[in-house]
């Protein structure tokens, strides 16, 4: 099988690039032969099983002005390219522009806000709709593709969740000093407000009331300055300097220490401005790592999260439930096993190579439709 994957620089350290590496390197041990049309500032070797790297399209994780108008401008050249694939999938939605006008099946991966919010515009948006309602669309939750149906009631969809490197996980990292803690608490993702970080920190307050040598590890992007500057004066106003840790972004292997030296995963994702939490690849990594998962109902961490199984479900904003189902998982270390060991097995059932096999199962049918 030839195929055609339009998407970001495939790279481990942003969202659109992780999915994309990781299916890129299953589908070519399943034996496909592929093509990557990726961003013009994409690194120049990426060490890939690929048969084609081209640089062409422009940047999605460094917009510049009229960015759609330049990836529309793309299409021409992605139907030569796809006359000779099988199939075409766009990865990262946004290239789904450049997709227009190529005859070959088309499957585009929505990973959350963007199918929703794009189809919404004016002017674009009607390209958009067209090409959405003219492929597969796979979304990698069921709250994805509720709110893709939402947004286009005719759209043909279906649901493959996210895939975590096990393996990875299974790699031996130097644990971290801990700063004496009894228990860590450990938060991963790109620092701002949709990922709950400031509920958190709420939610500490009352944790270090009852619990006082319990901390927190907060990893991740720390570039939205505004709202980090807010948080870091919200641990200063409550005294919790000592205990709650902003470490920014960290290499693979810290980050594993980090994950071996936990004892509970917790991110309070919420809505917010018509973003959501498409899947929240971070929490089936922490299951992956043997650590309980608290995360939040309406978004993408339904799909994560098997609740009172492998971590536990609290509502959106709320400070109080979150510092309750960690003093529920604090004050219960055989629960915390139990839930670390089932999100363990969970986390197996979905490992990359599995989400690629369903993956093909998606493009031959598209083929012989």
């Amino acid at each position: 099988m030839k195929l055609l994957v339009l998407s970001t620089p495939p790279v481990p350290y942003h969202g659109w690039g992780r999915y994309t590496r990781e299916m890129l390197i299953a589908l070519s041990a399943h034996g496909v032969d592929i093509t990557l049309i990726t961003s013009r500032d994409a690194p120049t070797d990426p060490g890939l099983p690929l048969a084609d790297y081209v640089r062409l399209l422009p940047s999605l994780i460094h917009p510049v002005q009229l960015n759609n108008a330049r990836i529309l401008s793309c299409a021409p050249t992605i139907r030569r390219f796809a006359a000779r694939a099988d199939v075409v999938h766009v990865m990262a939605e946004p290239y789904g522009l450049a997709a227009l006008w190529q005859p070959k099946p088309l499957i585009v991966t929505a990973h959350g806000t963007y199918i929703p919010r794009s189809v919404a515009r004016r002017g674009l948006g009607a390209l958009y709709r067209h090409v959405y309602q003219h492929s597969q669309i796979v979304c990698v939750s069921h709250y994805t593709e509720n709110q893709v149906q939402i947004a286009l009631p005719k759209a043909h969809t279906r649901v493959i969740i996210n895939g975590v490197d096990v393996a990875r996980f299974d790699q031996t990292a130097p644990l971290p000093d801990k700063f004496g803690a009894s228990a860590i608490i450990l938060t991963v993702g790109q620092v701002k407000a949709r990922k709950g970080y400031h509920i958190m920190v709420e939610a500490m307050i009352r944790i270090h009331e009852v619990l006082p040598n319990v901390h927190a590890v907060f990893i991740g992007d720390t570039s939205d300055t505004a709202y980090c500057d807010q948080l870091r004066q919200q641990i200063a106003a409550n005294h919790l300097g000592n205990h709650v840790h902003l470490l920014g972004s960290v290499s693979d292997e810290v980050l594993r220490g980090w994950y071996g030296a936990a004892d509970i995963f917790a991110l309070p994702a919420m809505n917010t401005g018509g973003k959501f939490e498409g899947f929240g690849l971070v929490y089936l990594e922490a299951s992956a790592a043997g650590l309980p998962t608290i995360g939040t109902r309406g978004c993408g961490a339904e799909d994560a999260i098997m609740n009172g199984e492998s971590g536990l479900l609290i509502d959106q904003r709320d400070a109080s439930g979150m510092a309750d189902a960690l003093l529920r998982l604090l004050d219960n270390r055989a629960l915390r096993v139990q839930m670390g060991t089932a999100g363990r097995a969970f986390a197996k059932k979905h490992t990359w190579s599995q989400i690629a096999a369903q993956m093909l199962d998606v493009y031959r049918e598209a083929i012989h439709a």
